[in-house]
Parts: C-alpha cells; sequence; structure tokens
C-alpha cells in the first residue's frame, strides 16, 4: 500500500515531499505531483512535510478524495 497525493496538490506543487522522499518516488505531473505505488516505502515522511496536507496513505483515502488513487495508478501506468 502506498501514499497518494489528492486534490490539494492540484496546481500547488509545493514540493517538499519530494525533497524529504527517501526512495525518489514522487514524480511531477502536469498539475500536480504522484507517487509511485511500486517504489514508495510507507515512510510517511512526505506526508509530514506537506503544507497544503494532500497526502494519505490508501486506505485513508477521505471518500471525496478516492479519485485520485485511480489517478495515481494512470499516471504511472501511462509512462
Amino acid at each position: 500500500m502506498a501514499f497518494v497525493i489528492t486534490s490539494p496538490c492540484k496546481d500547488e506543487k509545493a514540493a517538499e515531499c519530494v525533497d524529504v522522499c527517501p526512495v525518489d518516488c514522487i514524480e511531477e505531473g502536469k498539475d500536480m505531483f504522484y507517487i509511485d505505488p511500486a517504489i514508495c516505502i510507507d515512510c510517511g515522511a512526505c506526508e509530514a512535510v506537506c503544507p497544503v496536507e494532500a497526502i494519505y496513505i490508501e486506505d485513508e483515502v477521505p471518500e471525496e478524495e478516492n479519485q485520485y488513487i485511480e489517478l495515481n495508478r494512470k499516471f504511472f501506468e501511462e509512462q
């Protein structure tokens, strides 16, 4: 299970999460960042530093943000 970045990141892209990720699993998309679930080690470093509180462990993504779980998966499938 990986972390997922949700809507507060959209157009914000503060990037603190990228700076603290020990395995470089966060990639920049057109309008937000995405976490590669194949690389994420679930350390939570990104969640702790996100200034807009956009990062959740997949099982804890708020229901209204569930679409971001699929958007994250698609981002990495298309690469």
